[in-house]
């Protein structure tokens, strides 16, 4: 992999890797197999899915907002209620203090954890549970130094704890949350990257809008918008592979292919951001140039549809850790076959890559049909393997 840090910190060296391993797949080798034959029927499955979620095709970006709306409620009214005399950019940064937080703790919950919620008197589990889990803890003050307001800031995000968070979470023995101490170490870590005059001039994670108007204007590239994200947030991650001195994050090394670039969290935080800049005026272009996202719902929806399957079926059964081979393959087959699926599904729409973006192609149909379909093939709709984590890639 060239040492060009532009590069690896971009959606071209993900995209270069995905097609590295998919080669790699093809000639045999590796972990997967996969099943041409399978392609076309994965397609028809994520068509129908969009089909059912969205028949008017009036499809949101695949982004951390549609998780504060499950149940029929849009919690970011309530939100928006409250900050409603503020200026159009200060309730996007308001936004932005609360959706980046809440990203950050969004790490698969585990098959046993969930968040009841009082106002609903409603239980929500999985990236709901964590959405709205996380939504109610910005809104009581909980990330803002004077503990009430609904901001975000360097003294109560690095004061962050456990214990705070066992307690917002409703987190007990009987209700376990996966990662909860690497989930409190990557908010601690966003105070310590809020001290960063440079990005954060005030100190609180909405100040980044302020650095990107200042670099672009009023017309922000979203690949620009995903390079700030990763230099701006990159000190946050744990330590993995580093290159000149820089955490290079969401980047993991393949014993046979060496470095394989994801930044999964880091686009989905992109495509989270897009909506409170849109709605402040601001004009985001380029979403079509992100990739899809290397997570377990895309990455099930290949295995459950038979489009990729284990080269060893006794895999599938063992449990691993992100920095395995078999997951970094896992990932990579995923980034490569929602391009292609992404291309399929905008062929039959009749849509531009422009006008269809992969985050609407997610969010419409890919992110949910792998929900869906591991709900019709086991209980509870866990993912296709087990996977280790930390609470901080998956």
């Amino acid at each position: 992999m060239s040492t060009d840090l532009n590069y690896i910190l971009s959606p071209k060296c993900i995209r270069d890797g995905a097609s590295q391993v998919f080669e790699h797949t093809k000639k045999g080798h590796g972990h997967f197999r996969f099943h041409e034959e399978k392609f076309s029927p994965t397609v028809d499955y994520v068509m129908e899915t969009i089909r059912q979620n969205y028949p008017d095709l009036k499809i949101p970006f695949h982004s951390r907002w549609g998780h504060f709306r499950p149940g029929g409620v849009d919690r970011s009214k309530w939100l928006t209620a409250k900050i409603e005399s503020a200026g159009a950019l200060e309730k996007a940064r308001i936004m932005w203090d609360l959706v980046i937080p809440s990203v950050l703790l969004d790490a698969g919950a585990g098959k046993e954890w969930k968040y009841s919620e009082k106002e609903t008197n409603k239980n929500y589990d999985r990236s709901e549970g964590l959405g709205v889990a996380s939504y109610h803890l910005f809104m009581s003050g909980a990330f803002s130094s004077d503990g009430r307001s609904l901001r975000s800031d360097v003294s109560a995000l690095r004061a962050f704890s456990v214990a705070k968070l066992n307690e917002a979470f409703q987190v007990s023995a009987a209700n376990p949350l996966v990662g909860v101490e690497g989930r409190v170490k990557l908010i601690q870590n966003l105070g310590k990257a809020c001290e960063d005059k440079t990005y954060f001039e005030d100190g609180r994670p909405g100040n980044l809008i302020d650095y990107l108007i200042e670099k672009y204007g009023q017309t922000i590239p979203a690949e620009g918008l995903l390079r700030a994200v990763l230099d701006a947030l990159g000190p946050i991650w744990p330590g993995r592979e580093t290159m000149n001195g820089v955490n290079l994050g969401d980047v993991w090394k393949h014993s046979k292919l060496d470095l394989i670039a994801f930044h999964k969290l880091s686009q989905w935080m992109t495509y989270s951001l897009v909506e409170p800049l849109e709605e402040a005026g601001l004009i985001v272009t380029g979403a079509e140039g992100l990739t899809g996202l290397a997570e377990y719902r895309n990455g099930g929806l290949l295995i459950d549809s038979g489009l990729i399957s284990f080269s060893n079926p006794d895999e599938g059964k063992q449990s691993w850790r992100p920095e395995s081979d078999l997951i970094i393959e896992w990932r990579a087959l995923t980034v490569y076959l929602l391009d292609k699926i992404g291309e399929e599904v905008q062929k039959r729409l009749g849509k531009t890559p422009a006008e269809f973006p992969l985050a609407k192609v997610l969010e419409g149909g890919t992110w949910w049909a792998g929900r869906r379909i591991a709900k019709e093939k086991r209980p509870g709709g866990e993912p296709p393997m087990n996977i280790i984590s930390d609470g901080t890639v998956f």
